[in-house]
């Protein structure tokens, strides 16, 4: 299941989560956002129950965007234990995303 993460939900659904969390910060008028959309709806089904995996609209959830700190989309934050554990920025590979989550995991 790809979760969608907002201002509102966001503390409950990734800071206080059980689960690792892999957030993409995207727009809908992105194309490297676009581009990258099925790879995140795959991973969010292979690490189901394992890892939490989403999006969070930057143009819709401006207070995160600047919590966070995104300049550049997408972007990709893990997050374990409430705390940033890794950071991706641009769009990239399906093994390097799958590589980060694994060290998360282990």
């Amino acid at each position: 299941m790809e979760y969608k993460f907002t201002d509102a939900n966001f503390e409950t659904e990734v800071l206080q989560s059980d689960l690792p969390v892999l957030v993409d910060f995207y727009a809908d008028w992105c194309g490297p956002c676009k581009m990258m959309a099925p790879l995140v709806a795959q991973l969010s089904e292979a690490y189901e129950g394992k890892c939490k995996v989403g999006k969070c609209n930057t143009d819709e959830n401006p207070m995160l965007t600047r919590e966070f700190n995104i300049m550049s989309i997408p972007t990709f934050i893990l997050f374990k234990d409430g705390a940033v554990v890794d950071t991706l920025i641009g769009a990239v590979s399906k093994n390097e995303l799958e590589a980060r989550i694994k060290q998360v995991l282990a």
